[in-house]
């Protein structure tokens, strides 16, 4: 058996100190990270007669309980929240999916004037923050008569900039001979979109995904100005109550947190096969 010990990807032998060094950093990001769910999901398993403030704190419930999930659906709709979320979030997923996919292409693939000065207008649109558009949003919305609605929720973020370069430099980095090949052929513009060169880029739609998954899931700042019912709450205006009522209670806090997170950790984990794949396929060039 080989006693030259662990390589890097180059094959050189990696000094046992900086192995350990490298281990030590890669705990420690792992703590900063993963750390603080676990803390919260500890907490909502702690029944009401526990210390969650004590010192040293305990990580592992002495008696762990699903009381603290029922009490927050007792206390607000939750469910209701949720279901309004997963509107938003699923259909938010389409439109950027289709949308990036079919901007990116004609981005990367189509030969029009004024394609440079577009890839351009998507690069700067990444530059401008949400808060110094979020009143012109709110004003577009108020005139389409769009308020108080999910779709006014979703529109604005419908398609992200971000989400279009990834799926531009997917487009370029394929072979230009196949489509090539694939028009002598006779295939016109969409079956070369649909056919050959949207299937090569599944790992980058993955990616677009997740973030467009993500990014409605998570977003608090605009459903709060856009929506004023509470029929039609999201489920991170809902969770809100939770701060405000129970604001001693952190057991139903760190319980509407697990709820809000799992649906994240479930779609990753479903498509993180693609989703790093996809990354490398994806990635803005300078």
């Amino acid at each position: 058996m080989s006693n030259r010990g662990i390589t890097d990807a180059e094959g050189k032998r990696i000094p046992a100190t900086q192995l350990v060094l490298r281990y030590l950093l890669l705990l420690a990001v792992l703590a900063l990270t993963v750390g603080p769910f676990l803390w919260q999901l500890s907490t909502s398993l702690k029944g009401p007669h526990e210390d969650i403030f004590s010192s040293p704190p305990r990580f592992l419930p002495s008696d762990p309980t699903f009381g603290n999930y029922t009490r927050v659906a007792e206390t607000i709709p939750v469910w209701d929240y949720a279901f309004n979320s997963l509107k938003v979030a699923v259909a938010n997923v389409v439109t950027n999916c289709v949308g990036a996919a079919l901007a990116g292409y004609a981005l990367a693939r189509l030969s029009y004037r004024g394609r440079r000065a577009a890839t351009l207008a998507f690069i700067l649109a990444m530059l401008v923050p949400v808060e110094g558009i979020i009143i012109a949003q709110f004003t577009t919305m108020r005139d389409l008569g769009l308020n108080n609605t999910l779709l006014g929720v979703l529109l604005p973020g419908s398609v992200a900039a971000l989400n279009v370069l990834l799926m531009r430099n997917a487009f370029l980095n394929l072979p230009q001979e196949v489509e090539d090949a694939a028009f002598v052929d006779g295939a016109n513009v969409w079956q070369r979109f649909a056919r050959i060169a949207l299937p090569s880029v599944r790992g980058t739609l993955a990616v677009v995904a997740i973030f467009a998954f993500m990014g409605a899931w998570d977003d608090f700042l605009w459903p709060l100005i856009v929506l004023s019912d509470p029929e039609n709450f999201t489920l991170t205006i809902g969770l809100n109550y939770l701060h405000g009522t129970f604001a001693n209670d952190e057991r139903l806090v760190a319980a509407g947190t697990i709820i809000a997170v799992l649906p994240l950790i479930v779609l990753f984990a479903c498509l993180q096969r693609f989703f790093f794949r996809g990354v490398g396929e994806g990635a803005v060039k300078g």
